[in-house]
Protein backbone atom coordinates (compact mmCIF):
# COMPACT_ATOMS: atom_id res chain seq x y z
CA UNK A 1 0.00 0.00 0.00
CA UNK A 2 1.27 3.54 -0.69
CA UNK A 3 2.92 5.19 2.28
CA UNK A 4 0.34 7.53 4.20
CA UNK A 5 1.49 10.89 3.22
CA UNK A 6 -0.41 14.23 1.32
CA UNK A 7 0.41 12.31 -2.18
CA UNK A 8 -0.48 9.07 -0.30
CA UNK A 9 -3.71 10.15 0.21
CA UNK A 10 -4.76 9.14 -3.38
CA UNK A 11 -5.42 5.45 -1.97
CA UNK A 12 -7.99 6.67 0.66
CA UNK A 13 -9.95 8.83 -2.13
CA UNK A 14 -9.58 5.56 -4.50
CA UNK A 15 -10.93 4.01 -1.39
CA UNK A 16 -13.88 6.37 -0.61
CA UNK A 17 -15.15 6.75 -4.38
CA UNK A 18 -15.20 3.07 -4.76
CA UNK A 19 -17.13 2.88 -1.43
CA UNK A 20 -19.38 5.59 -3.25
CA UNK A 21 -19.95 4.03 -6.52
CA UNK A 22 -20.89 0.30 -4.44
CA UNK A 23 -23.82 2.69 -2.98
CA UNK A 24 -24.94 3.32 -6.26
CA UNK A 25 -28.50 1.58 -5.68
CA UNK A 26 -29.23 0.09 -9.37
CA UNK A 27 -32.18 -1.63 -7.84
CA UNK A 28 -34.33 1.44 -7.28
CA UNK A 29 -32.76 3.73 -10.14
CA UNK A 30 -34.02 0.63 -12.58
CA UNK A 31 -36.99 0.54 -10.81
CA UNK A 32 -38.22 3.76 -10.44
CA UNK A 33 -36.74 4.51 -14.54
CA UNK A 34 -39.14 1.51 -15.85
CA UNK A 35 -42.26 2.81 -13.58
CA UNK A 36 -41.99 -0.23 -11.04
CA UNK A 37 -42.28 -0.08 -7.33
CA UNK A 38 -39.61 0.53 -5.14
CA UNK A 39 -37.73 -3.14 -4.19
CA UNK A 40 -37.99 -1.96 -0.83
CA UNK A 41 -41.33 -2.00 -0.43
CA UNK A 42 -42.12 -5.62 -1.70
CA UNK A 43 -40.97 -9.45 -1.33
CA UNK A 44 -37.74 -9.39 1.17
CA UNK A 45 -37.61 -5.52 0.76
CA UNK A 46 -33.88 -6.38 -0.53
CA UNK A 47 -32.48 -3.60 -2.96
CA UNK A 48 -31.22 -6.82 -5.11
CA UNK A 49 -31.68 -8.39 -8.65
CA UNK A 50 -33.63 -11.22 -6.79
CA UNK A 51 -36.49 -9.04 -5.35
CA UNK A 52 -36.70 -6.78 -8.54
CA UNK A 53 -37.45 -10.16 -9.80
CA UNK A 54 -40.01 -10.56 -7.79
CA UNK A 55 -41.99 -7.60 -9.83
CA UNK A 56 -42.08 -9.95 -12.60
CA UNK A 57 -39.67 -7.65 -14.79
CA UNK A 58 -37.30 -10.31 -16.29
CA UNK A 59 -35.40 -7.09 -17.84
CA UNK A 60 -35.15 -5.19 -14.53
CA UNK A 61 -33.89 -7.71 -13.08
CA UNK A 62 -31.50 -8.66 -15.47
CA UNK A 63 -30.43 -4.64 -15.61
CA UNK A 64 -29.99 -4.86 -11.56
CA UNK A 65 -28.03 -7.51 -11.50
CA UNK A 66 -25.61 -6.36 -14.52
CA UNK A 67 -25.47 -2.42 -12.40
CA UNK A 68 -24.94 -4.16 -9.57
CA UNK A 69 -21.67 -7.08 -11.16
CA UNK A 70 -20.68 -3.84 -12.80
CA UNK A 71 -19.79 -1.33 -10.06
CA UNK A 72 -18.08 -4.22 -8.15
CA UNK A 73 -16.02 -5.35 -11.57
CA UNK A 74 -15.50 -1.44 -12.19
CA UNK A 75 -13.91 -0.55 -8.73
CA UNK A 76 -11.04 -2.89 -9.04
CA UNK A 77 -10.78 -2.14 -13.01
CA UNK A 78 -9.99 1.66 -12.40
CA UNK A 79 -7.89 0.92 -9.46
CA UNK A 80 -5.66 -1.31 -11.49
CA UNK A 81 -5.89 1.09 -14.72
CA UNK A 82 -4.44 4.18 -12.31
CA UNK A 83 -2.30 1.49 -10.25
CA UNK A 84 1.20 2.57 -12.31
CA UNK A 85 0.25 6.37 -11.64
CA UNK A 86 -0.75 6.25 -8.10
CA UNK A 87 1.51 3.23 -6.77
CA UNK A 88 -1.52 0.58 -6.08
CA UNK A 89 -0.46 -2.76 -5.00
CA UNK A 90 -1.96 -5.27 -5.07
CA UNK A 91 -3.83 -5.10 -1.20
CA UNK A 92 -5.04 -1.45 -2.10
CA UNK A 93 -6.82 -2.53 -5.63
CA UNK A 94 -8.38 -5.46 -3.77
CA UNK A 95 -9.25 -3.00 -0.73
CA UNK A 96 -11.16 -1.05 -3.55
CA UNK A 97 -13.20 -4.16 -4.40
CA UNK A 98 -13.73 -4.84 -1.09
CA UNK A 99 -14.87 -0.78 -0.54
CA UNK A 100 -17.10 -1.00 -3.47
CA UNK A 101 -18.67 -4.15 -2.31
CA UNK A 102 -18.98 -2.51 1.23
CA UNK A 103 -21.00 0.22 -0.23
CA UNK A 104 -23.50 -2.15 -1.78
CA UNK A 105 -24.24 -3.55 1.56
CA UNK A 106 -24.18 -0.12 3.91
CA UNK A 107 -25.01 2.55 1.04
CA UNK A 108 -24.89 6.13 2.10
CA UNK A 109 -27.69 6.61 -0.65
CA UNK A 110 -30.21 4.68 1.23
CA UNK A 111 -29.39 5.14 4.89
CA UNK A 112 -26.83 2.10 4.41
CA UNK A 113 -29.82 -0.37 4.46
CA UNK A 114 -28.51 -2.40 1.10
CA UNK A 115 -28.75 -5.94 -0.36
CA UNK A 116 -26.92 -9.35 -0.26
CA UNK A 117 -24.10 -8.42 -2.47
CA UNK A 118 -23.89 -11.52 -4.56
CA UNK A 119 -23.78 -9.85 -7.77
CA UNK A 120 -21.05 -7.21 -6.37
CA UNK A 121 -18.51 -9.77 -5.06
CA UNK A 122 -18.86 -11.64 -8.50
CA UNK A 123 -18.16 -8.53 -10.40
CA UNK A 124 -15.33 -7.80 -7.85
CA UNK A 125 -13.85 -11.39 -7.72
CA UNK A 126 -13.71 -11.11 -11.71
CA UNK A 127 -11.98 -7.95 -11.85
CA UNK A 128 -9.38 -9.06 -9.82
CA UNK A 129 -8.91 -12.43 -11.27
CA UNK A 130 -10.73 -14.28 -14.31
CA UNK A 131 -10.07 -17.57 -13.05
CA UNK A 132 -11.14 -17.00 -9.52
CA UNK A 133 -14.18 -15.18 -10.31
CA UNK A 134 -14.84 -18.17 -12.78
CA UNK A 135 -14.11 -20.70 -9.67
CA UNK A 136 -16.81 -19.38 -7.31
CA UNK A 137 -19.67 -18.94 -10.19
CA UNK A 138 -19.02 -23.06 -11.00
CA UNK A 139 -19.39 -23.17 -7.31
CA UNK A 140 -22.35 -21.24 -7.16
CA UNK A 141 -23.80 -22.71 -10.20
CA UNK A 142 -22.96 -26.36 -9.16
CA UNK A 143 -24.76 -25.67 -6.01
CA UNK A 144 -28.05 -24.30 -6.63
CA UNK A 145 -28.02 -27.01 -10.14
CA UNK A 146 -27.93 -29.46 -7.47
CA UNK A 147 -30.19 -28.30 -4.31
CA UNK A 148 -31.91 -25.88 -6.00
CA UNK A 149 -31.62 -23.02 -3.33
CA UNK A 150 -29.83 -19.83 -4.24
CA UNK A 151 -28.87 -18.67 -0.71
CA UNK A 152 -27.54 -22.09 0.03
CA UNK A 153 -25.20 -21.45 -3.32
CA UNK A 154 -24.12 -18.53 -2.06
CA UNK A 155 -22.73 -19.27 1.07
CA UNK A 156 -21.01 -22.31 -0.39
CA UNK A 157 -19.50 -20.06 -2.91
CA UNK A 158 -18.42 -17.75 -0.33
CA UNK A 159 -16.93 -20.33 1.27
CA UNK A 160 -14.87 -21.42 -1.61
CA UNK A 161 -13.68 -18.28 -2.79
CA UNK A 162 -10.50 -17.47 -0.38
CA UNK A 163 -9.88 -21.40 -1.33
CA UNK A 164 -9.53 -20.64 -4.72
CA UNK A 165 -7.50 -17.68 -4.08
CA UNK A 166 -4.95 -19.37 -2.30
CA UNK A 167 -4.64 -22.00 -4.99
CA UNK A 168 -4.09 -18.87 -7.07
CA UNK A 169 -2.27 -16.36 -5.41
CA UNK A 170 -0.55 -18.33 -2.25
CA UNK A 171 -0.20 -16.64 0.86
CA UNK A 172 -0.22 -12.86 -0.30
CA UNK A 173 -3.04 -10.45 1.68
CA UNK A 174 -5.21 -10.59 -1.66
CA UNK A 175 -6.44 -13.63 -0.29
CA UNK A 176 -7.28 -12.41 3.29
CA UNK A 177 -9.43 -9.69 1.67
CA UNK A 178 -11.14 -12.45 -0.10
CA UNK A 179 -11.84 -14.92 3.34
CA UNK A 180 -13.03 -10.96 4.87
CA UNK A 181 -15.58 -10.33 1.64
CA UNK A 182 -16.86 -13.89 2.26
CA UNK A 183 -17.77 -13.43 5.57
CA UNK A 184 -19.10 -10.25 5.27
CA UNK A 185 -21.55 -11.66 2.47
CA UNK A 186 -22.45 -15.13 4.77
CA UNK A 187 -23.53 -12.57 7.46
CA UNK A 188 -25.87 -10.86 5.12
CA UNK A 189 -27.14 -14.34 4.47
CA UNK A 190 -27.90 -14.46 8.07
CA UNK A 191 -32.00 -15.29 7.79
CA UNK A 192 -31.52 -17.11 4.96
CA UNK A 193 -29.18 -19.53 7.38
CA UNK A 194 -31.73 -19.85 10.21
CA UNK A 195 -34.24 -20.90 6.89
CA UNK A 196 -32.50 -23.45 5.98
CA UNK A 197 -31.65 -24.89 9.13
CA UNK A 198 -35.36 -24.86 9.66
CA UNK A 199 -35.92 -26.53 6.31
CA UNK A 200 -37.98 -23.23 5.46
CA UNK A 201 -35.74 -21.90 2.64
CA UNK A 202 -37.83 -21.84 -0.72
CA UNK A 203 -36.23 -23.78 -3.08
CA UNK A 204 -35.64 -21.86 -6.25
CA UNK A 205 -38.52 -21.99 -8.81
CA UNK A 206 -40.83 -23.39 -5.52
CA UNK A 207 -42.24 -20.03 -5.15
CA UNK A 208 -43.24 -19.52 -8.85
CA UNK A 209 -45.50 -23.62 -8.66
CA UNK A 210 -46.51 -22.10 -5.29
CA UNK A 211 -48.41 -19.49 -6.85
CA UNK A 212 -49.34 -21.26 -9.41
CA UNK A 213 -50.94 -23.86 -7.31
CA UNK A 214 -52.11 -21.29 -5.55
CA UNK A 215 -54.20 -19.56 -8.27
CA UNK A 216 -55.67 -23.30 -9.52
CA UNK A 217 -56.82 -24.13 -6.41
CA UNK A 218 -58.99 -20.71 -5.95
CA UNK A 219 -59.76 -21.19 -9.77
CA UNK A 220 -61.45 -24.82 -8.34
CA UNK A 221 -63.03 -23.17 -5.27
CA UNK A 222 -64.52 -20.63 -7.24
CA UNK A 223 -65.93 -23.18 -10.01
CA UNK A 224 -66.90 -24.98 -7.47
CA UNK A 225 -68.97 -21.97 -5.60
CA UNK A 226 -70.22 -21.31 -8.96
CA UNK A 227 -71.91 -25.28 -9.62
CA UNK A 228 -72.79 -25.03 -6.00
CA UNK A 229 -74.85 -21.86 -6.19
CA UNK A 230 -76.23 -22.70 -9.85
CA UNK A 231 -77.26 -25.97 -8.23
CA UNK A 232 -79.29 -24.13 -5.64
CA UNK A 233 -80.71 -21.99 -7.74
CA UNK A 234 -82.12 -25.05 -10.00
CA UNK A 235 -83.55 -26.49 -6.94
CA UNK A 236 -85.29 -23.35 -5.92
CA UNK A 237 -86.82 -23.43 -9.22
CA UNK A 238 -87.96 -26.82 -9.80
CA UNK A 239 -89.74 -26.41 -5.74
CA UNK A 240 -91.16 -23.50 -7.09
CA UNK A 241 -92.64 -24.77 -9.81
CA UNK A 242 -93.53 -28.09 -8.13
CA UNK A 243 -95.44 -25.82 -5.32
CA UNK A 244 -97.09 -23.62 -8.62
CA UNK A 245 -98.36 -27.07 -9.97
CA UNK A 246 -99.81 -28.51 -7.02
CA UNK A 247 -101.83 -25.03 -6.06
CA UNK A 248 -103.14 -25.35 -9.82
Amino acid sequence: MPEFGLPGLSWVLALALAYLAGSVPFAVIVSRGMGLADPRSYGSGNPGATNVLRSGNKLAALLTLFGDAAKGWGAVALAQLLAPRYGFDSLTIALCGMAAFIGHLFPVFLRFRGGKGVATAAGVLLALNLWLGLGTLATWLLIAAFFRLSSLAAIVAALFAPFWAWLLFGRQPLVLVVAILGVLLIGRHRANLRKLIAGTEPRIGAKRASTAASDSASDSASDLAAASTSTSTSTAASASASASATES
